[in-house]
Parts: C-alpha cells; sequence; structure tokens
C-alpha cells in the first residue's frame, strides 16, 4: 500500500509542477545532488576524491513537447562538456522518454544521437535508462539503432521482469547495468514478490558476471552485495569486469568501503529542478527510505508539500472508489 501510494505521487503532474516551487525541499536535497551543473560537478568531484565513480542523471518527467526535450538535450550535453572540461570520472545516464520519445521515436533517436556522438569524442560512456514496461521495447529499439555507429553505449536490466534472462542474453556484449525494478506492473509480466525479484536478480548477475561484457550491480542490499564478493571471488572473476552501484545519498558508509576494499564503485548522480518524480519513486522502491529523509520532511516549510501530496493521491483514491 505505500509503494502503491508513493508511486502514485511520482506519476502527478500537478504536483512535480508545484514541487519545482520549492527546490529541492521534501528530503530531496539529501538524494538529488543540487539543481545545476555547478553543483553536480562539485558533487563528482568529492565523490571521486573518495575513489568513486559517478553516472550523471540529468532528471526530467512529462516530456511531450519538442522544445521541452529538445532543452533536456542542450543541458546533456552541457553536461558533457563540463565532465570533459573537469576531468572528473563520470559518465552519463539518461531516460529516452525525457528525450522525447513519447512524441516521435526519430525526434527522440536524433537527440540521441547527438548526445551518444558528443559523448564518444571525449570517450565518455551513456546509458539508456530503463523505465515502465511500455517504453521497454521502444528504449531497446534506439538501442539497437545506436549500436550500429556507436559502442559506447549500454543499458539496464530490470530484475522484476519475466523476460529479463532473455534480454540479458540478447544484449550481453554491451555493459549492462542490472536493477530490481522501480516501477509498478502487472504480475502478467513481473515478479511481485520480493524473495522472487532478488532472486532473480542474483541469477542475472552471476550470468552476466560469467557470460557479459561488463556488468554494474546495482543495489544497496548488503546480502546480495556479500553473495556477490564470494561469487566473484569463488570464479576469478577480475575486478574491471565489474563495478557495485549505488544512488547518491544511500548508504554511504557502505559505499566508502566497497571502494575502500578495492571494488569499483560508481556512484549514480542526479540533478535537477525536475527532482519529485524521481525522489517519489526511491520512497516506492524502498520505504525505508523514509528514515534517510525523515528528519528532514518534517517542518513548516515542507508540511505544504507533503500535505498536498497525501490530500491529492487520497482524494484520487476516494474518487476511483466513487466510480
Amino acid at each position: 500500500m505505500l509503494k502503491d501510494f508513493f508511486i502514485g505521487l511520482s506519476q502527478n503532474q500537478f504536483l512535480n509542477s508545484a514541487a519545482k516551487k520549492y527546490g529541492l525541499k521534501m528530503g530531496a536535497q539529501s538524494v538529488v545532488a543540487g539543481t545545476n551543473i555547478e553543483e553536480v560537478i562539485k558533487s563528482i568531484k568529492e565523490l571521486n576524491a573518495q575513489g568513486i565513480s559517478c553516472t550523471v542523471d540529468n532528471l526530467g518527467e512529462f516530456v511531450f513537447k519538442e522544445e521541452e526535450a529538445t532543452e533536456a538535450k542542450e543541458q546533456i550535453l552541457k553536461v558533457i562538456e563540463a565532465i570533459n572540461e573537469h576531468k572528473v570520472d563520470a559518465h552519463i545516464s539518461l531516460k529516452p522518454t525525457q528525450l522525447g520519445l513519447d512524441i516521435d521515436y526519430t525526434f527522440c533517436l536524433n537527440n540521441l544521437k547527438e548526445i551518444v556522438t558528443r559523448a564518444n569524442q571525449y570517450g565518455i560512456f551513456v546509458n539508456l535508462d530503463m523505465e515502465d514496461y511500455g517504453h521497454l521495447q521502444p528504449s531497446f529499439d534506439l538501442l539497437d539503432a545506436l549500436s550500429f555507429d556507436y559502442e559506447n553505449v549500454g543499458t539496464v536490466i530490470q530484475a522484476y521482469f519475466h523476460e529479463a534472462q532473455e534480454l540479458l542474453e540478447r544484449y550481453s556484449n554491451y555493459r549492462l547495468r542490472i536493477v530490481k525494478g522501480a516501477y509498478k506492473e502487472p504480475a502478467e509480466i513481473a515478479y511481485q514478490d520480493k524473495k522472487e525479484i532478488d532472486g532473480n536478480f542474483l541469477k542475472l548477475t552471476e550470468w552476466h558476471l560469467l557470460n557479459g561484457k561488463f556488468t554494474s550491480i546495482a543495489t544497496h542490499d548488503h546480502r546480495i552485495i556479500n553473495h556477490v564478493k564470494e561469487f566473484v571471488k569463488k570464479n576469478n572473476i577480475p575486478n574491471d569486469k565489474f563495478e557495485f552501484q549505488m544512488l547518491y545519498g544511500f548508504r554511504k558508509d557502505l559505499q566508502l568501503k566497497l571502494s575502500s576494499e578495492g571494488y569499483n564503485f560508481c556512484t549514480y548522480v542526479p540533478f535537477g529542478k525536475d527532482w519529485y518524480g524521481y525522489f517519489m519513486r526511491r520512497l516506492a522502491e524502498r520505504p525505508q527510505n523514509l528514515n534517510l529523509v525523515a528528519k528532514q520532511v518534517f517542518n513548516k516549510k515542507t508540511n505544504t508539500v507533503i500535505g498536498l501530496a497525501a490530500g491529492a493521491f487520497i482524494l484520487g483514491r476516494l474518487s476511483k472508489g466513487k466510480k
């Protein structure tokens, strides 16, 4: 129920617009590395100094106009230039919908080509983040099209999908990030039970470590991380074949511990004014994350937004029940 609550909030365009007016409130400043390029580069440098690389996400939701997608593309190009200029250890993560996938496939592809071309000039990797199931196949189609001319692209495999193993094997020669999955999907296409999702996550990770190109293991679960550490040791898998990956602001002590132990570690660093949907999905993905931001949420400045969000969600539930 709590997961449904935050998923519902993440998809509310009105609340997304309202949240922008408040800046990084509601505790989001703990998990979003600023609102502009200067702030995110500063955060990257701090992480690099601790032996941690970064993947940068210019946050964006609900893009249905070409000018909005073009603006997002230009911002990502500026991020690429900043990464090169400052010589920081970072690459790009992006969502196809932010670049126009819901507007026009060819328009989106052309935007992606411009980004990947610029990144390729500087030897910067670009990861296509996966979204909900409705965008799954079009996103893989974009990856296929880009791969004809570029090698600096990869994507994400979501462990909760029944077809995840098939997708993993089809794209085994790509650099892949394995995640559990952050969207609400029906049982017909996705596992619903946490144990099943965790089990499939480990199965996918082990397979790609043995057979794939490079594996980004994206989890905050120390039990899974310990299992992987034992697996790579047992199977003599070199450290340069994989990395652990976590979100900015989460389990900082564990991030530093893994880096200090000599493992490749990458932090997913989101930034921008359009932080609301990302933040709500993080709470939906793991409601325990509320503990991380609770002290910052319950104050006079943010009660208005929290109250507005909760009220809108409850009213939505009530209106559906009346139909």
